[in-house]
């Protein structure tokens, strides 16, 4: 029987997690523990919601105010919603403020329509903004991939 070295095991086992870690597309596709699903339906229950009729409805009209997508830029330039700024979720509640007016004149009224991905990411950005005090804000409970099967514009970089 031959003798399998350590290392290119090891190897590979690192190559599979960096693989998972930055390849947003296989990651998403895990499952996450329950405590992430119960999260995100606890913070929804928290926020204001649309889903996808009522958000391009409202985007027929011009009425999401300031479109923010919470996906990582990559996802950004592989697809975004026509008008919309690209802010990461993780970055949400430092970035955002120079588009809301600060410092001479914030507007923490200012309407702003967020979303992501599968809609988690923008249910706990909408969140945070929230806490921070924004009071106009909405989460598109929604898929990207669904509004690109619809048919929907998309702006790719």
């Amino acid at each position: 029987m031959p003798i399998v070295p350590k290392r290119p095991l090891l190897f590979t086992g690192l190559l599979l997690i960096a693989l998972g870690l930055f390849s947003p597309g296989w990651a998403a596709a895990q499952p996450y523990p329950r405590s992430v699903s119960e999260l995100v339906a606890r913070t929804k229950a928290q926020i204001r919601t649309i889903d996808l009729a009522a958000f391009k409805s409202a985007f027929d009209k011009g009425e999401l105010g300031l479109i923010v997508d919470v996906r990582e830029p990559g996802e950004y330039a592989g697809g975004h919603i026509p008008g919309a700024i690209n802010i990461p979720r993780g970055q949400i509640e430092l970035s955002i403020w120079p588009h809301v007016g600060f410092p001479d004149n914030t507007d923490m009224s200012r309407k702003m329509t967020l979303y992501c991905g599968s809609g988690a990411r923008c249910i706990l950005a909408t969140k945070s903004l929230q806490d921070l005090g924004f009071g106009n804000v909405t989460a598109a409970d929604m898929r990207i991939d669904d509004w690109r099967r619809a048919g929907y514009p998309l702006v790719e970089e």
